[in-house]
Order: structure tokens, then C-alpha cells, then sequence
């Protein structure tokens, strides 16, 4: 039996009834919470300090490569809908073509990463691994988008785009791969008394 959260929506197996709710269910749950990690923010110019890497990181691995990327693209998708699900409460194009946009388009990405390198093996050390590939994209995104269309001065769009959050998304990576450890351990503790 495999992890009921990363059968892709994808899958033949799981269009028709339950499953196909339940994945739905869960690309959209993780959306929601992608926007209020958005909500729980730092003020900071140019790009505020939020939670949602975090979830991005646990869209990957938790639901998978195809999930995963789709929980964001769902994210995206409804702030361009004019639902207020960007950092600050904001919404629309302009948040994904300012300074930030980089970084949210980079989520979809990231997540199907990081899906991707788990899909096999989920040790702690694969289980950071993969999300510092996903950071990694997230960060080199979203500090190209600051160097080409905003700052035009590559050590001021690195200091303002990646160095400035090390830390805090240290903490982030930290914290997700001893969530996604200790789920994906439970989970096969499960799976072996079934």
C-alpha cells in the first residue's frame, strides 16, 4: 500500500470516486495553507519574510511531484483570480510580475522537485537534501527576477534575494524535513503492521 497523500490526481487508478475527492482535497487543503503561510509575515523590502517556503517544501514531499506542483500551481492560480492570497493580503498580476514573483512562480517547480527526489527513498538526509535543491530553486528564481527586472546589481539582488533570508529559511528546511522524517516514518511503520 503507498502513502494515500502522493497518488497524483494523474494516477487511472485514482479518477473515479474517493480517491480522486481526496487528492482534489488535498492540492487544494495545501493551497489554502500555502496562502495563509503567505499571511504570517515580516515585513521587508523588497520581499517580506513568510512562512510559505515551508509549505512548499511539504507540497513536495508530502504529496508528490504531480501534487505537489498542482497545490501551487492552485495557489497561483487563485491569487491571478483576484483572491487576496499573497503576502500582505494582495492579489493579482503585479504580485507575481514585483519583486516577489520569482519566488512564487518558482513553486510549483520547487515542489515537483522535491516530489520527484522523494518518490523512492525518504531518509532524513534524502528528506533535506531534496529540500535544499527545492529552496535552491526557489532562491535562484527569485533572485534572478530581482536582478533583471528590479535591482540590476547582482550583489545587491543577492544580499537583498538569498542572503538576507538564510537563516530564517534555514529554520524552514530544518523543520520540514523532520516533519516529512517523522511522517514518512510513521507512515511505513503503518503500511508494515497492515
Amino acid at each position: 500500500m503507498s502513502n494515500p497523500l502522493r497518488v497524483p490526481l494523474t494516477d487511472r487508478r485514482g479518477i473515479a470516486g474517493e480517491r480522486t475527492i481526496s487528492q482534489l482535497f488535498w492540492i487544494i487543503g495545501t493551497a489554502a495553507v500555502t496562502a495563509l503561510a503567505a499571511r504570517l509575515e515580516i515585513p521587508h523590502d523588497p520581499v517580506p519574510f513568510t512562512l510559505q517556503t515551508l509549505v512548499v517544501l511539504l507540497a513536495g514531499a508530502l504529496l508528490g511531484p504531480v501534487n505537489g506542483a498542482l497545490s501551487q500551481v492552485a495557489y497561483l492560480a487563485a491569487g491571478l483570480a483576484g483572491l487576496p492570497v499573497f503576502a500582505g493580503g494582495t492579489a493579482g498580476i503585479a504580485r507575481l510580475i514585483g519583486p516577489s514573483g520569482g519566488y512564487l512562480m518558482a513553486f510549483p517547480l520547487a515542489a515537483a522537485v522535491i516530489g520527484l527526489f522523494l518518490e523512492r527513498r525518504s531518509g532524513l538526509i534524502r528528506s533535506f537534501g531534496a529540500m535544499t535543491l527545492g529552496l535552491l530553486i526557489i532562491f535562484f528564481l527569485g533572485t534572478l527576477h530581482l536582478y533583471v527586472f528590479y535591482l540590476h546589481n547582482l550583489v545587491a539582488a543577492l544580499g537583498a534575494g538569498f542572503l538576507i533570508f538564510g537563516w530564517w529559511d534555514l529554520l524552514k528546511l530544518a523543520a520540514a524535513a523532520m516533519l516529512y522524517y517523522g511522517y514518512a516514518r510513521k507512515w511505513r511503520q503503518e503500511e508494515g503492521t497492515h
